[in-house]
């Protein structure tokens, strides 16, 4: 089939799909984070169960600091329970004689699992064993998301509520609730549909069988099916390969590799519609998804123009860039996945992203560097897309004499300030991470790229690092292979980066959803500017792609542009 077409059928088939779930699973999500004071529905006996056990008063409000304090408590006790089960894993059950994690692998894998990275500097069917996969990996792919899509809500119900004691909800409803009712009962579903595309399921170590040389071959197996499911499903991005999602085992054919896309894709996308409808304005999400629509065509466009184009005598020989790709999925199956895999958090991968073009590496790279807001991760994506639609309305109104109010809620000192700290964590991350690490005489021994100032090799090697901080600042996960990470500098500056990137603007987040809260709704008037419509939506997108283009352009003109330019 002409690459072309492939590229058009795939591309339809996303939106189709994405355009018939998005009321009807949007709609489903508002109603599952609608408090008792709302007619919500009552909670479930499981539910209840859980609460009694827990001590939880689920008709209890929290405001924004004790929402932030059971977040990072939840968060600290997580990673704690999965430092231990990596480093007793050579005592416990389903060992497979893989022995305990190293304790630096042990505590870059918790920091990553936690918040939502899953960076792995470890080979996984040689390092974790099925237990540790099951009830720590696989847990955290779970909560981990439910996290991300309860701050998200306590800052939608921030900018609903008026005036009262600044109560935006409670988190330990919110993640029981997320998990649940939302992320347990769609990854049943997607593990039964990548189940009978001949993706694996098992508790046993491997099996032996005999090479094409007439030598014995042990392969890994591993209960996949179930945890590929929720790693795209929640936009973690782990993978219980080494291959990850390039790995038959994870990602047997074209057809399961649309169903991993759109499980990556799927509530992202829908919680744009259930922030439309929990604010009672729907064309407000309208809004919010046609720029990340557009944002997002934007990247796959030019990511996929550079890796159909050639370049050297090998992609001319082949047609296209094919090296580092899958020819189950050929380009139009891979870059849409790249593409798919950076504009949210996610991070799993069906190619080697380190071996697409100079131009195709720079766009996914910039996908990132843009906030992940494109559709984003699974909450994170909304509530950093809603933080720049807040610093866009006081731009436009310092531009055009219009009073700084959003969805009725003003926009003070105070939350102008939180705003600008959310959208200059990332930033301050990937630029101070990247800048040390190329300055240490021991960076260059772990490059796959290297060689003198303005080489190719010195350009790549750049731009390896480049990706690394911005993949771990953003809660990706996703690397250019060559760059080896398993140095105690890059396994302890790179958990630094995951725990800061993902932390500090969920403070932030929940502090502006406390300062809405406490807010009376301001009336519309005749210099409120409006946030719906294409004018508005013009003025988000510049707005995102101004911040990257002037945070970011002198790093990408060392890196990507360069190696595109030679």
């Amino acid at each position: 089939m002409n690459p072309a077409v492939a590229a058009g059928l795939q591309i339809t088939l996303v939106v189709a799909v994405l355009a018939l779930t998005y009321i009807p699973l949007g709609d489903y999500m508002a109603r599952v984070y609608t408090t008792d004071t709302e007619r919500r529905a009552k909670d479930s006996r499981i539910e209840s169960v859980m609460y009694r056990l827990c001590r939880i008063d689920p008709h209890a409000e929290q405001t924004w600091y004790g929402y932030a304090a059971s977040v990072l408590g939840f968060s600290l006790a997580s990673a704690l329970f999965l430092y231990a089960l990596q480093r007793l894993q050579g005592v416990l059950p389903l060992d497979h004689d893989l022995g305990a994690a190293s304790p630096a692998v042990a505590f870059n894998t918790a920091i990553s699992f936690v918040t939502n990275t899953n960076w792995q500097s470890y080979v996984p069917e040689t390092t974790m064993s099925p237990l540790t996969q099951s009830a720590g990996l696989a847990v955290q792919n779970f909560v981990s998301a439910a996290v991300g899509m309860a701050v998200a809500v306590a800052l939608i119900r921030g900018l609903t509520r008026v005036g009262g004691g600044g109560e935006i909800g409670n988190f330990w409803v919110d993640l029981t609730r997320g998990t649940l009712r939302i992320l347990l009962p769609l990854a049943f579903v997607i593990a039964l549909i990548l189940l009978s595309q001949g993706v694996i399921q098992s508790y046993r170590s491997g099996f032996t069988a005999t090479g094409l040389d007439g030598n014995p071959v042990t392969t890994a197996l591993a209960p996949v099916a179930s945890q590929e499911a929720i790693k795209e499903l929640g936009t973690n991005g782990g993978g219980v390969l080494a291959a990850n999602s390039a790995h038959p085992f994870e990602n047997p054919t074209p057809v399961s590799n649309i169903v991993e896309i759109l499980a990556i894709l799927l509530i992202p996308v829908a919680l744009t519609r259930t922030f439309g409808t929990m604010i009672g304005n729907r064309r407000q999400g309208l809004t919010v998804l046609a720029v990340m629509a557009v944002l997002y065509a934007l990247v796959l466009t030019v990511t996929t123009a550079a890796e159909a184009g050639t370049r050297g005598a090998a992609a001319e020989a082949a047609g296209a860039m094919m090296e580092g790709k899958e020819v189950r999925f050929g380009i139009p199956g891979s870059v849409l996945f790249a593409v798919s895999t950076t504009g949210t958090s996610t991070g799993a991968v069906n190619s080697a992203h380190d071996s697409m073009s100079p131009l195709g590496g720079g766009a996914v790279l910039l996908n990132m560097l843009l906030g992940e807001i494109a559709p984003g991760g699974v909450g994170t994506g909304l509530y950093s897309i809603l933080v720049l639609a807040i610093v866009a309305v006081f731009i436009g109104g310092l531009l055009v004499g219009r009073t700084p109010e959003f969805l009725g809620k003003k926009l003070r000192r105070r939350e102008i300030t939180l705003a600008a700290l959310t959208v200059l964590v990332m930033p301050a991350l990937v630029l101070a991470g990247t800048g040390i690490s190329v300055i240490l005489a021991s960076t260059t021994g772990y490059l796959g790229n290297s060689g003198d100032t303005g080489t190719p090799g010195a350009i790549h090697g750049f731009t390896e690092v480049l990706y690394a901080y911005a993949s771990a600042s953003n809660n990706n996960g996703s690397a250019f292979g060559g760059l080896t990470v398993t140095s105690d500098w890059f396994q302890s500056s790179l958990g630094i980066c995951m725990v800061l990137g993902r932390f500090l603007p969920i403070v932030f987040v929940l502090a502006l959803a406390g300062s809405f809260a406490a807010q009376r709704r301001a009336p519309a008037g005749a210099g409120t500017l409006p946030t719906t419509g294409a004018a508005f939506a013009g003025l988000l997108t510049g707005t995102i792609v101004l911040v990257a283009a002037l945070t970011f352009f002198p790093a990408l003109a060392l890196g990507p542009i360069a190696e595109a330019l030679q």
